[in-house]
C-alpha cells in the first residue's frame, strides 16, 4: 500500500525556504499525529537556521528536517498506549521532546535536557512547517476550546518564555517594567505584565513599525529610542527607575539599559538570545542590590499554568500575529520575519 505523502518547509540556511515531500509518519506508542492548524516563527529560527546554519548543541539543526517549532493543531490519529489524550483533541506541542528520566526533565524542563535522546521539533526533528506532524504524548498541552490554534502556537516558545522569566522576577501591580527590544517576545512581556497589573510599562525599541504596534496593542504607556531612553525613563519614574525589567533584544546596549533604568534592589531578566553585555559590577548591580536573572524558554507545569491563566485574563496571543501565510509561501513568511518590519508571522493550514 503506497503511503501518503505531504510537503513540508525545510531551512537549507541560505535565507531562503525549500519546499520538499515527505510521508505522513505512523505515530508509534505513545505517540499521536497532528494535524498541523497554525505553525509561527521564532527569533531563534532566523538568528541559527535560516540565514545560516551556526547553532550548535540543543540549537543545532539537521539539514531537510521540518523546519517550525511553534506548532498547534488537532490530533487526527493514536498510536497505542496512550495516557491522557485521544483523536480530536486540541493540542499545543511542548517544543523540545526530552529524554523524560533525568532530572531536568523530571521537573519539567525538557529545555534543559542534556541527554542524547533529546530532540526540539523543528531543529532535530521534524516541526510544525507541514500538513501532519508527529508528536510525542508526553509533549503535549491541552489547548483549552476559550484559545485558537494561532493563540496555541505562541504559547510554548513565545509567551511560555516570557511567563517563565516573569515569575522568576515577579511582576504585580506596585511595578514599573521595562521591556527593552519589542519583537514578538518583547510583545509578549509587555502583554503579560500588564494582564499582572503593573502600574506602568515601557518600552524600549528602534524600529518605528514595532513601536507603532506596541501602541497601537496599547501594551506600553512609554516607549522610547534608545538613544533617548534612559534620561525618558528616569524622568517618568520621579529619577528612580523600573523595578522590574526584561530584555528582550538581545544587544549589549539594550542589556546595559535593562540594568541601569532599574532602580535599587530592583530585579532583570534576559531571555534575547545570543550577543554580549558589559557592564560595571560595583556601580551597576553590587551597590543597588540588583539580580540579574537567565530565563530560557519554561518548563511543562509552567506552560499549563499560563495556558490557563491566558483564559482567565481574556488575553489573546493571536493579538500579535500581523501576517499570515499559507504553507506553500513559507519563503516570504520567512523573509518578512528576517526583515523585522512585522510583529508575530504564522504559516496557517486549512
Amino acid at each position: 500500500m503506497e503511503k501518503m505523502r505531504m510537503r513540508g518547509a525545510t531551512l537549507p540556511g541560505n535565507s531562503s525556504v525549500e519546499m520538499k515531500e515527505f510521508e505522513i509518519p505512523k505515530p508509534g506508542h505513545g505517540q499521536v499525529l497532528i494535524q498541523t492548524k497554525a505553525t509561527t516563527i521564532c527569533g531563534s529560527d532566523i538568528r541559527c537556521i535560516y540565514r545560516e546554519h551556526v547553532g550548535k548543541g540543543p540549537e543545532g539543526y539537521i539539514p531537510g528536517m521540518v523546519a517550525g517549532h511553534e506548532p498547534c493543531g488537532v490530533i487526527v490519529e493514536e498510536g497505542e498506549g496512550l495516557k491522557r489524550f485521544k483523536k480530536g483533541d486540541r493540542v499545543i506541542v511542548y517544543h523540545i521532546s526530552g529524554c523524560g528520566v533525568c532530572n531536568d526533565c523530571r521537573r519539567g524542563y525538557y529545555i534543559s535536557c542534556k541527554s542524547r535522546f533529546r530532540q526540539a521539533y523543528g531543529w532535530q526533528r521534524n516541526g510544525g512547517m507541514a500538513p501532519y506532524i508527529l508528536a510525542d504524548e508526553k509533549d503535549l498541552i491541552a489547548l483549552p476550546d476559550e484559545l485558537t490554534y494561532k493563540d496555541g502556537a505562541q504559547v510554548a516558545c513565545g509567551f511560555g518564555t516570557v511567563y517563565e522569566a516573569i515569575e522568576k522576577i515577579g511582576i504585580c501591580g506596585n511595578d514599573a517594567v521595562l521591556v527593552t527590544g519589542l519583537g514578538p517576545v518583547g510583545l509578549a512581556a509587555l502583554m503579560l505584565a500588564k494582564a499582572m497589573g503593573a502600574n506602568m510599562l515601557i518600552g524600549v525599541e528602534m524600529n518605528d513599525y514595532r513601536i507603532g504596534l506596541a501602541k497601537k496593542l496599547g501594551l506600553v504607556d512609554y516607549v522610547f529610542k534608545p538613544d533617548e531612553a534612559m534620561d525618558g525613563i528616569m524622568k517618568v519614574t520621579n529619577g528612580n527607575g523600573v523595578e522590574r525589567a526584561i530584555d528582550a533584544s538581545a544587544s549589549d546596549p539594550g542589556r546595559q539599559l535593562a540594568i541601569r533604568a532599574t532602580r535599587e534592589w530592583g530585579k532583570i531578566a534576559f531571555v534575547g538570545e545570543g550577543g554580549t553585555c558589559t557592564f560595571n559590577p560595583s556601580p551597576d548591580i553590587i551597590h543597588g542590590q540588583k539580580t540579574i536573572y537567565g530565563s530560557w524558554v519554561t518548563s511543562l507545569w509552567r506552560m499549563e499554568e499560563l495556558v490557563e491563566r491566558l483564559v482567565r485574563w481574556g488575553i489573546h496571543p493571536e493579538d500579535l500575529i500581523t501576517d499570515e501565510f499559507p504553507l506553500e509561501k513559507a519563503g516570504e513568511a520567512y523573509a518578512l520575519m528576517a526583515g523585522g518590519n512585522c510583529g508575530k508571522v504564522a504559516v496557517v493550514f486549512d
